[in-house]
């Protein structure tokens, strides 16, 4: 919010008028930035939770692990744009908090999907809660992706995950 956008028009090399061309403000290219964001993770969510030879559980694992690798080719120093503007979110406009919330509930839908796979196929307990099992996933997630980037390492994520899976409802 304190980057005003002439300086992130004259570090890319984009002029002024061809900016306000496709967006009307700063705060509708942040909203399209946002939103490309989520459809991109988006993406990368179904790409692993959606792969039928895998056990349901697992391909949160997969996710998990494919997320450590990531930070990692960055050296910890980027996290989830979602994460990170969530963060920011009191000194945001009131539309993003709309928008980041709905990624979220997004991502939730994805993976509370994958957990009724898993109460499905035996991995979990039979009345397992698996919208609000997916709703607690993103919002420790989000945070051991923040403390990740602190210690920049994956212990935190590690941590998370296996608290996460040891805490699931079993049969």
């Amino acid at each position: 919010m304190s980057t005003g956008i002439e300086a992130v028009l004259k570090r890319i090399g984009v002029p002024k008028g061809s900016f306000y061309h496709y967006f009307d403000s700063k705060e509708a290219f942040g909203q399209a930035v946002l939103e490309n964001y989520g459809a991109y993770f988006a993406r990368k969510l179904d790409r692993w939770l959606l792969q039928d030879d895998v056990p349901p559980l697992q391909r949160l694992r997969d996710f998990v692990e494919d997320a450590k690798v990531g930070m990692a080719k960055y050296e910890f120093r980027r996290g989830c744009l979602v994460g990170n503007l969530g963060q920011e979110v009191a000194i945001l406009p009131e539309s993003f908090r709309t928008l980041l919330e709905a990624t979220l509930c997004d991502w939730q839908r994805r993976l509370a999907a994958c957990l009724w796979l898993a109460r499905e196929h035996g991995q979990l307990a039979a009345d397992a809660a698996c919208e609000e099992l997916a709703a607690f996933f993103w919002i420790g997630w989000e945070g051991a992706v923040q403390r990740a980037r602190m210690v920049r390492n994956s212990t935190p994520l590690d941590i998370f995950l296996e608290g996460f899976l040891a805490g699931l409802p079993r049969q």
